[in-house]
């Protein structure tokens, strides 16, 4: 697909990188070249069919050069997070029985090297970016300029060996985040990428297929990113930005003009809680105009028959002066963005569609390629995550999990059959998730098998709705919900540092978040935000009592995945012993 895609598009942009200031971008033309001879380098030093390739980098053009390179050699490639820690490095390294590893810059090439000098076979190293490494703990090392050097002098037998690869030949592991605990390599074969590229196909053509542009944040080393982010735009014959960061996400959307965007509902939690609180220091007839189009567009998406003459010359009005300039704060071009990884909290799903911004909710896993289903833009229910894509076949169990069967379906986890059995009977993978299929076909997403709190009553409660409408408020950033088999919820929560810095410094108090969360009467401010919060949750899922953290879940601590899910084991790890503890205090809140 890559290649063939390349002859038609040639000196046309494909991938864009940013450089001193500027775009530069990399063409199909140049892509196709540099990957041919990625692929011939890997050979020349030594790659065989079906050898597996630590991918080790952040969002740029060589991350998909040496992914497509690697699988053109007939390679597999093994993305890996540039988060990841030496030990994490070591797993997958002797789990996949990597050969080669490819890391871009200094620092993540020297972690790797640290991991392969450790490996039960240590892989040959390739470097990016060699300037300043000075440190070779004993590997076989070579930089990126060798390896491309390499491939031009070796022969040139790349398009028979792509033509000769078929459909469920392994094209890439991808490692599970370890929300749940050790990570697993998940099979993908070339067809079940493609299946999943076929089936987004069918939706984007909903919204009018013309010259697309994606900005690109998420790691790619990710199976969401890898396939929406990267294999899906080549697809299309897109072009694909790959963002500064998040810090620069918003600069970003403003340059390229992105017409679609991917994320994980975590970027449109925090997206929303930046544009309210900006709304919220701008006040006076600015705010007052812009809770009005959050109100009267939220109306309009419900019920629209509420809407008489009146409101609906309103809501024109407001799309002039409110909707308008927020669609130029995404671009002025964008299409849609798609938010899939974890389940989107409605009301995070209403306000952006309220201000005119379509969020696509879809539903998917690794094991998947990753994609599922994806809500349709017209008509879309953003209590669902949409139908099936085309050629995928979903159905409920008697016990309410959701099954799946297809091209895009894994072919297993790679060295653990046992697993393997276990997630895939009958053909059909099972997927952990709960949940219900409407009269339209669309999917229902209500719990998550593994994640279910069992109370002491016998109640069922899904930890991921609560901790939703606990990170709506403001006030919090994050949250993790606690209590199986317990009598009730408790929960950990970590404050919002601005919002929590502004309450303090009106009242005079300090405002280390650290000092805070001892404070009295910052508890008591925290607890009438979670009772805000229990007005809406049912008697079983109220929390009962919480404990405060300064402590933000992240990557670094281990206590969140890079694409922002947290980790509960970890964070039990952590704080267990003090969530068990409010249920002995009987302090108040």
């Amino acid at each position: 697909m890559f290649f063939a895609q390349a002859e038609r598009f040639g000196d046309r942009p494909l991938l864009w990188r940013k450089r001193d200031g500027v775009w530069a971008a990399l063409s199909w033309r140049d892509g196709a070249r540099q990957a041919n001879l990625v692929a011939r380098g890997l050979r020349a030093l030594g790659l065989e069919p079906g050898d597996r390739v630590l991918l080790v980098s952040e969002n740029r053009p060589e991350w998909a050069i040496a992914d497509l390179g690697t699988m053109a050699a007939g390679g597999v490639t093994v993305p890996a997070y540039i988060t990841n820690t030496v030990a994490d490095h070591l797993h997958l390294l002797n789990n996949s029985g990597a050969r080669f590893a490819i890391a871009s810059t200094r620092a993540l090439a020297e972690r790797v090297m640290v991991a392969a000098v450790q490996a039960a076979h240590p892989p040959l190293v390739v470097a990016m970016e060699t300037e300043g490494l000075t440190q070779n703990p004993g590997v076989d090392l070579h930089d990126w300029a060798e390896l491309l050097a390499k491939g031009s002098e070796y022969p040139d037998q790349v398009a028979a060996r792509v033509a000769a690869a078929k459909r469920g030949d392994l094209a890439c592991i991808i490692y599970t985040s370890g929300t749940g605990g050790t990570p697993k390599g998940v099979m993908l074969s070339h067809g079940a990428i493609l299946a999943n590229c076929k089936g987004a196909r069918q939706v984007l053509l909903r919204l009018g297929l013309d010259d697309e542009v994606f900005l690109s944040f998420l790691p790619l080393s990710h199976s969401y990113e890898h396939t929406a982010g990267q294999f899906f735009p080549i697809s299309i014959g897109a072009q694909v930005y790959y963002a500064e960061g998040i810090d620069q996400l918003a600069a970003n959307m403003g340059e390229v003009h992105p017409t679609i965007m991917t994320a994980v509902p975590r970027l449109y939690e925090v997206m929303r809680s930046r544009i309210l609180l900006g709304v919220e220091r701008a006040g006076g007839r600015r705010a007052k105009l812009f809770r009005r189009a959050v109100e009267l567009g939220a109306r309009r998406y419900e019920a629209p028959a509420s809407l008489g003459f009146v409101r609906r010359i309103e809501n024109w009005a407001l799309d002039l002066l409110v909707r308008r300039k927020v669609a130029k704060r995404f671009g002025g071009r964008l299409k849609a963005m798609v938010s899939g990884g974890a389940p989107l909290n409605y009301d995070v799903g209403l306000f952006f569609t309220a201000l005119g911004v379509r969020l696509l909710q879809g539903y998917g896993q690794t094991e998947a390629a990753p994609v599922i289903s994806v809500n349709l833009p017209d008509p879309m229910d953003l209590r669902t995550v949409g139908p099936p894509l085309v050629d995928t076949e979903v159905r409920i169990a008697e016990d309410g999990e959701i099954l799946v069967r297809g091209e895009s379906v894994m072919l297993g986890y790679w060295n653990d059959p046992d697993s393997t059995a276990q997630a895939i009977r009958d053909g059909w993978l099972h997927t952990g998730d709960i949940g219900t299929i409407d009269e339209n076909g669309r999917i229902r997403i209500t719990d998550r098998k593994k994640d279910i709190i069992v109370n002491s009553g016998g109640d069922n409660v899904s930890p991921q709705r609560v901790e939703g409408f606990l990170t709506l408020q403001p006030e919090i950033a994050q949250a993790m919900a606690y209590g199986d088999r317990r009598p009730h919820l408790v929960a950990l929560l970590v404050p919002d540092a601005d919002r929590a810095q502004a309450w303090a410094a009106a009242r005079g108090k300090p405002t280390s978040l650290a000092e805070l969360i001892g404070d009295p009467d910052f508890r008591r401010h925290m607890a009438e935000v979670v009772e805000r919060v229990n007005r809406d949750l049912s008697p079983i899922e109220k929390v009962r009592r919480f404990a405060l953290t300064a402590e933000p879940f992240s990557v670094a601590n281990e206590m969140s995945t890079p694409t922002l899910k947290i980790r509960r084991h970890v964070i039990l790890r952590r704080y267990g012993a003090e969530l068990d503890a409010l249920y002995e205090d009987r302090r108040p809140s």
